[in-house]
């Protein structure tokens, strides 16, 4: 005789969708995972694979958005707006400028840290609980900055976190840095190290994860586009697909920088830009770097994996744009030529982009659909949904199953838009 609880499709087959569809299975519901293209192949696909507490605080600092405009007039800027007529791109901005405060700023990294350490707590007992074979590693993020100035604005970033948030770091100056990063050109004004931080690989970790759920009984349905849901009296009944009507209980929709253009079935609005994000990824230079990387004054970030090498980053507003801008993957190049006596070798393995779902707080949403009570949305982790995931699955979970929540779900609700 069965033992489940009922049967929940999960719309989204990225890291959040499958981290949702987890702890679901782990509950004793029936999970089908429906993807409209292939498992694991969007955002979560090619990305730089930090897991990384130390990002607590969100973009919408004091003066992000003056540098935001600057960024507007130079040509090879890393944060690029393709200028075109998009209300939606406008009265988005308009409202990222408006959180630009010290206070929404302390408001939105109190409820990034949440998820970021709960997730941090999760991943460590989840990868060896199901033996995910993701080439985990906990070296920390090394914070590297080339320019005085530069300086000066992360030591603030760094006491904030400190003092707040506890969050603690190592400051590294001259022959101490080349010493602890061999990797790294002499002549750099210094660096921080986050050892709360790790990195993984993410292709690696969704195919693990991928086989240990449908082991577990979970179904992957891919090539299935979403048209529609039947509803009846404030409850959805069934997922209306291109591969037919698919009835359950409850449906969670992890789409990602895709949600808005599913809002018309989900009833509210949803306010995520796609920020594309791009990466290289080649075997591992002779003189690779122990740690992980980040040059944030060139928003490049480098991850030195066991089986790989992988350069990442910088931000590009252009909507949903499918195409591979060489640009962009040039800019990942040199800036990391900058620091590193060994930035990049050859052959390139894969050339990657992906809508990072980013909204305007820096808060993911995290709730129930407003018209439909069982009907979940998990979507808008802007730059961190490999390193939330576990958190929001977890959370997810417990509000389908009527759980108390490990963490307060308040900050992440649709209704603040």
């Amino acid at each position: 005789m069965s033992t489940s609880k009922g049967r929940v499709v999960v719309v989204g087959g990225g890291i959040i969708g499958t981290a949702c569809t987890h702890y679901l299975a782990e509950r004793g519901w029936e999970v089908t995972i429906v993807e409209r293209g292939e498992f694991g192949m969007g955002c979560s696909h090619a990305n730089c694979g930090f897991i990384c507490p130390s990002h607590t605080l969100p973009l919408t600092a004091p003066g992000a958005i003056t540098q935001a405009l600057k960024s507007i007039f130079q040509r090879n800027s890393p944060f690029k707006i393709r200028l075109r007529f998009d209300p939606a791109l406008w009265l988005w901005l308009l409202r990222f400028a408006g959180r630009c405060t010290k206070h929404h700023m302390m408001e939105a990294a109190r409820a990034r840290q949440a998820l970021l350490v709960t997730s941090m707590a999760l991943y460590e007992e989840l990868i060896e609980k199901e033996s995910l074979n993701c080439e985990w590693e906990k070296e920390g993020i090394l914070f590297v900055i080339k320019t005085s100035e530069g300086m000066k604005e992360l030591d603030e970033k760094v006491e904030i976190l400190k003092e707040t948030f506890d969050l603690k770091a190592k400051r590294y100056d001259g022959r101490e840095l080349e010493e602890l990063e061999p990797a790294l050109k002499p002549g750099l004004a210094g660096a921080w190290h986050y050892l709360s931080d790790a990195q993984l690989r993410p292709d690696r970790l969704l195919s693990s994860w991928r086989k240990a759920l449908e082991e577990r009984g979970v179904t992957v349905l891919e090539q299935c586009e979403v048209q529609g849901l039947r509803t009846v009296n404030g409850k959805a009944l069934a997922l209306e697909t291109s591969k037919g009507e698919m009835p359950a209980d409850a449906f969670v929709f992890a789409t990602g920088a895709l949600t808005p253009l599913l809002q018309k079935h989900l009833g509210c609005n949803i306010p995520i830009q796609p920020g594309k994000g791009y990466s290289i990824t080649m075997p591992r230079p002779s003189t690779c770097p122990k740690i992980p990387l980040l040059f944030e004054e060139h928003s490049v970030a480098v991850t030195p994996m066991k089986t790989g090498y992988r350069l990442g980053s910088t931000m590009e507003f252009a909507g949903y744009d499918s195409t591979m801008n060489k640009k962009r993957l040039d800019l990942l190049r040199n800036g990391a030529s900058v620091y590193l006596h060994e930035p990049y070798c050859e052959p390139v393995e894969e050339e990657w982009f992906g809508w990072r779902p980013m909204t305007f707080d820096g808060k993911p949403i995290i709730d129930r659909c407003p018209i439909m009570e069982n009907v979940l949305i998990a979507a808008g982790h802007n730059m961190l949904g490999m390193s939330m995931a576990p958190s929001t699955g977890k959370l997810v979970a417990e509000m389908i199953n009527g759980e108390k929540p490990h963490i307060d779900p308040s900050p992440y609700s649709v209704g603040r838009f």
